[in-house]
């Protein structure tokens, strides 16, 4: 594409200008058939193209009764143009003014798609993504009004959510296709402060409402969500999560009993491996099963764990190292004992529990509440990542095994994506990362589809965000996460990227698979109720409050020392 400042305009030839026409009530308005001629097509290409317009009628349509129209011409905003029988839309990436015509601005557009024509009003109806034929240099852009933008965000009878107010309108509604957002991956990201939470809380509200039979699994890392959905979901925490360790795979064992690194690992990897099949082989549950491996979701008692590992041990000569199973076996004992982990590795966990733990996260039946919010903010740092990794897995691996049966699709939303799916530059290899990029590549041919919430997409493992075929991005601060998201998403959408530094907060730029073309909404205020617990504390007005320190200090330190909350 040429420079944006290298073509000749020919002096002679004025810009379009709108031509006004008396009005029954003696006002002048332009004709509502030709709309508001703001410039002209100078430039085409395959995605993007180029267009002038004249900043003296910019300006005038400035205090337009239309909000959209008073928008014209800005950075953002749509444009339209005339192909035959057919309205062809654009959005405004860039703007500069022309090097040598005074009052003209170039500015780069990309396409967005077309829809056909009302030949009484002009306006357009039937709007698709894509488009089939190009305009030509010459042909007239028009502003965009408030009627054709109706049309546009006009549902097409697929399922959607309502989220907000469309910008810079305040009637039209801004809505995601759910089962286009969900089918392909959705990412929301933001700094922390912009509303983040309360947004992913709207959000999962919406589709909570739209499908109360659903199925949606939430990784809560700060126990923000508890409050919000104690009305139409379960909240699951280290009190009542109960996670049997015995749905762990063979990787996931490793992580948690292995500690060693280099040669040694892989020696305490191959000592864990013979014994746990043994273990697991002991276990009555195994008995009709025809393939017994070390991944095999099958009960088997820590207790027989440590004894094979302690036999194997007395079977060893006098010159081989034991220290391999003192290793192991000083672990598994240590995390039997420690009670941070008794959610996961009490010894009340052996019973063949896995139909009733499925049932109650994946909440098959939803019984009107489609959302577990696993709270992971007690649990011990260290085997955080293990917990979300085994239960992304059951999600995935569940979906895989049912594939015959009918289809119970399911959501997995991740907050704090960037912990768990970390680019190779800040973690090595995980199964949580392994199994969250899985999903992201494969979930949707067996119905598991991600929602990824973060406040670092560029920490992001590499891919994952451009698998998200719905992007929800609010501000961000961070340049290098800037250009991140604008990598990640589609070319119709570069023009409203531009804003994401300025926008205010509880505002997102919406684009891809999930919108009919890319919006950017104010959204709506959740009930008090529905509100995550993620407000900012206010410095100013609770650092005057006072009284009671000691009995709060008390009960702190009684939570404290019981691991509670």
């Amino acid at each position: 594409m040429s420079d944006m400042g290298s073509h000749n305009f020919p002096a002679a030839r004025p810009l379009p200008v709108v031509t006004p026409t008396p009005s029954t009530d003696g006002s002048q308005t332009p004709k509502r058939a030709e709309g508001h001629k703001i410039g002209e097509v100078v430039e085409i290409a395959g995605s993007g193209s180029k267009v002038i317009l004249d900043v003296n009628i910019l300006g005038s349509l400035l205090e337009h009764a239309d909000p959209t129209v008073q928008m014209a011409g800005q950075v953002g905003s749509q444009i339209k143009i005339r192909v035959g029988q057919t309205w062809l839309l654009a959005n405004i990436r860039t703007q500069k003014l022309h090097d040598t015509h005074a009052g003209v601005i170039v500015a780069a557009v990309d396409f967005l798609g077309e829809g056909d024509e009302e030949r009484l009003t002009g306006h357009i109806y039937n709007f698709r993504r894509g488009v089939t034929r190009y305009p030509t240099p010459g042909s007239v852009v028009y502003a965009v009004t408030t009627a054709d933008l109706k049309q546009v965000y006009a549902s097409d009878g697929r399922a959607n959510i309502e989220i907000g107010t469309v910008y810079p309108t305040d009637d039209i509604r801004g809505a995601l296709y759910v089962d286009a957002m969900l089918g392909k991956h959705f990412a929301l990201l933001g700094s922390t402060g912009t509303g983040k939470s309360t947004s992913a809380a709207l959000i999962l509200h919406r589709i909570c409402d739209l499908a109360p039979e659903g199925h949606i699994i939430m990784i809560d890392p700060h126990g923000e969500y508890s409050a919000a959905f104690k009305g139409n979901g379960k909240v699951f925490d280290v009190n009542n999560l109960n996670l049997p360790y015995w749905l762990m795979n063979f990787r996931e064992h490793c992580e948690v009993f292995v500690q060693s690194t280099g040669d040694e690992k892989q020696m305490d990897c191959d000592i864990l491996a013979k014994c746990l099949l043994a273990a697991k082989g002991k276990s009555q549950a195994a008995a009709g099963v025809a393939k017994l491996t070390v991944d095999s979701p099958v009960p088997y008692l820590l207790s027989d764990l440590t004894t094979i590992i302690q036999n194997e041990m007395g079977k060893l000569d006098k010159a081989t190292n034991t220290a391999p199973f003192m290793r192991l076996k000083s672990k598994i004992d240590e995390i039997k004992s420690d009670p941070r982990y008794a959610f996961m590795f009490s010894g009340m966990l052996v019973g063949d529990t896995m139909a009733a733990f499925l049932t109650k996260i994946f909440r098959l039946p939803a019984e009107g509440k489609p959302i577990s919010i696993i709270d992971v903010s007690a649990m011990p740092s260290e085997i955080t990542p293990t917990v979300v990794a085994v239960l992304s897995r059951l999600v995935f691996d569940y979906a895989i095994w049912a594939k015959s049966e009918p289809k119970r699709p399911m959501l997995l939303v991740c907050e704090e994506a960037h912990r768990y799916i970390p680019n190779d530059n800040i973690a090595g290899e995980s199964s949580v990362r392994d199994i969250l990029s899985r999903i992201a590549k494969e979930g949707r041919k067996y119905g598991v589809s991600l929602g990824l919430i973060t406040q670092r997409p560029s920490d992001l493992a590499e891919g994952v965000l451009s698998q998200c075929g719905t992007i929800l991005s609010m501000r961000l601060n961070n340049d290098r996460d800037q250009a991140f998201v604008k990598a990640a998403m589609p070319e119709g959408a570069r023009g409203f990227l531009d804003s994401i530094p300025a926008l205010r907060n509880r505002e997102v730029i919406c684009c891809g698979e999930g919108v009919a073309i890319p919006i950017r909404v104010s959204l709506d205020t959740l009930a008090e109720e529905r509100r995550p617990a993620s407000e900012d504390p206010l410095f100013s007005e609770l650092w005057r409050e006072h009284g009671g320190e000691e009995e709060i200090i008390q009960r702190v330190i009684k939570r404290w020392r019981s691991q509670g909350r």
